[in-house]
């Protein structure tokens, strides 16, 4: 079973582009629209999810917490991109996220919960300016917002879901290659947005 989920996460992560939902255009407004931004965007499904699997592999308490500061440090990320502040290289820190959370997790990275707070809250500024560009286009910026955190929020629970996996021996392999394959996925976002 292990091994077929492990299968499965690996091809969704293969198959990933890099995410366009916020180039070009933005995004038609709404709760569904702020909902569907996260998750059609293949690195930023990456990057959601590796933040859900290496809290849920660090354990207690990272694996609620973890989750809950990205999406707090995601809303700064959003307030300087509707406040039209610049952010250098936000596809880029994106495309990064994916590969660095997704080493961090194949190496079986433990450091200090307060250094996982940082790289995490980092990430989260680039993703939440993305989302925040896009806020002004949006029908409506209050309801767009809360789609995105709710699934900002889901990807996480995947996340943590998979991450589970790593109280069993086979589950903390299976773990650590699904890291693996979060790595490839960011690299590829980063060689494409570079």
């Amino acid at each position: 079973m292990i091994r077929i989920l492990s299968t499965a996460f690996a091809l969704c992560l293969l198959a990933a582009a890099p995410a366009l939902a916020h180039e070009g255009g933005g995004a038609g407004g709404g709760l569904v629209s702020g909902f569907l931004h996260p998750i059609l965007g293949w690195d930023h499904v990456a990057a959601m999810v590796a933040v859900g699997l290496w809290g849920a592999f660090l354990g207690q308490p990272a694996i609620w917490q973890l989750p809950v500061v990205f999406p707090l440090v995601m809303v700064f990320g959003g307030i300087l991109g509707i406040a039209g502040v610049p952010v250098p290289q936000v596809e880029t820190g994106i495309a990064a996220s994916a590969l660095i959370l997704g080493v961090l997790i194949a190496l079986a990275a433990k450091p200090p919960l307060w250094m996982a707070w940082i790289v995490v809250g980092l990430f989260a500024i680039f993703h939440g300016h993305a989302h925040g560009t896009e806020l002004p286009e949006a029908t409506s910026a209050v309801t767009y917002s809360i789609g995105f955190v709710v699934g900002t929020g889901l990807m996480h629970l995947v996340g943590i879901g998979f991450g589970l996996l790593a109280r069993w021996p086979e589950g903390r392999i299976a773990v650590r290659a699904g890291g693996g394959v979060i790595a490839l996925a960011g690299l590829g976002f980063l060689t494409g947005t570079l």
